[in-house]
């Protein structure tokens, strides 16, 4: 089962209590206070690991404590310290205080270990408390509490692309086409329900992780459909690639500029990543067709009059409408990567998407790495 999200008591162990002891022993006429000093309460430890995509295992699981230390005995022994909880997390998970909302770990390097809360340490037995003027001490410290706190956790996937699109645009069958994935494919509306992951190989050592969310509709960022509850995990892709398409009832200006307007309403910062356009569906159509209408959607959106498109125009090598067969046109900034119509079932353009994507992935890694 996939769980995204899950609430918490989390609590750190208690120190053991220090011993009140003397010793007493045939023959020892001042053996003198004993007791030894409590253990240390266990502490809790979140662990990320590549192998875990849910927590579904912690589903359920309303409080997570960890052992408490042991109390000191006499003869100055001392308690064994409480065995310490590990949390074990998938990358991309986020540690959220909820009575402040502020986020306490951002957990997203593989095999990371992170200490959260601390144990309380153990109480000293009466051993140190014996002076000259208090031979015989009467007390020993108690244990001092752990920490307790009320969290939530969310995952949000990490990957380079996030596909954007209304259901049943096609994501599911792109993201079959470029990589491993097998999400469910059906013709209706919203058949994925949960996100997905791939990764898409570009040659024999790159590659790069592609996440597909449910389809997102108009009011998404208002809880309508399912855009809102896994906007989420398009947050921390690299970049976003809007799905448009082109055999839709809706108009394909209209589809591109509410994806725009959910991902800005849902997140500022999400509606700054830089993206590319795929049209979808191509084999649809005839080819006459298709080209006018992605000949009207560039009109719509501005791109018509650009002039990296006018200059290839009559070079036989490019489409009629502009676009290198295999990789596409870069535009200028602020507008999109590159537009290119696609058909995961024909696989027109798919092996071109999967190169484009790879180089898009490259120059954004760079510009922030610059």
């Amino acid at each position: 089962m996939f769980v995204d999200s899950v609430e918490l008591t989390i609590s750190s162990g208690k120190g053991g209590a220090g011993a009140v002891s003397f010793w007493t022993e045939k023959f020892v006429t001042k053996g003198g206070p004993d007791g030894g000093d409590g253990g240390k309460g266990g502490s809790v430890y979140f662990k990320v690991d590549n192998n875990t995509d849910t927590l579904s295992a912690l589903r359920g699981r309303n409080i997570i404590k960890a052992e408490n230390g042991r109390p000191g005995e006499g003869r100055r022994c001392y308690g064994r310290k409480g065995k310490d909880t590990v949390i074990v997390v998938p990358p991309g998970t986020q540690v959220i205080d909820t009575e402040t909302g502020e986020v306490l770990m951002d957990l997203v390097e593989e095999g990371e270990k992170v200490l959260f809360l601390e144990g309380g340490k153990g109480g000293l037995g009466n051993m140190h408390f014996k002076s000259a003027s208090n031979q015989r001490p009467t007390y020993a410290q108690p244990g001092l509490p752990g920490i307790t706190k009320h969290v939530r956790m969310e995952m949000k996937l990490i990957a380079d692309v996030g596909l954007v699109g209304y259901p049943n645009v096609g994501k599911s069958t792109l993201i079959s086409a470029l990589s491993n994935a097998r999400p469910e494919i059906a013709n209706y509306e919203f058949t994925t329900l949960i996100p997905k992951l791939g990764v898409v190989h570009v040659g024999e050592y790159d590659s790069f992780m592609m996440a597909d969310i449910p389809g997102i509709i108009e009011g998404a960022s208002d809880g309508r459909g399912l855009g809102l509850e896994f906007l989420k995990h398009i947050e921390r892709t690299k970049t976003l690639l809007i799905m448009v398409d082109m055999s839709n009832y809706r108009e394909m200006k209209y589809q591109y500029e509410t994806l725009l307007v959910e991902l800005e309403r849902y997140s500022k910062e999400l509606s700054k990543r830089k993206y590319a356009i795929a049209i979808t569906k191509t084999d649809a159509l005839s080819k006459e067709e298709a080209n006018e209408r992605i000949q009207t959607f560039l009109k719509d959106i501005g791109l018509e009059a650009n002039d990296t498109l006018k200059q290839y125009k009559a070079d036989p090598t490019y489409l009629s409408y502009g676009f290198k067969k295999d990789f596409g046109v870069l535009l200028p900034e602020k507008e999109p990567f590159f537009v290119l119509p696609i058909s995961s079932v024909a696989h027109l353009n798919t092996e071109a998407l999967r190169y484009a994507l790879g180089d898009f992935v490259k120059n954004v890694t760079e510009e922030k790495e610059a």
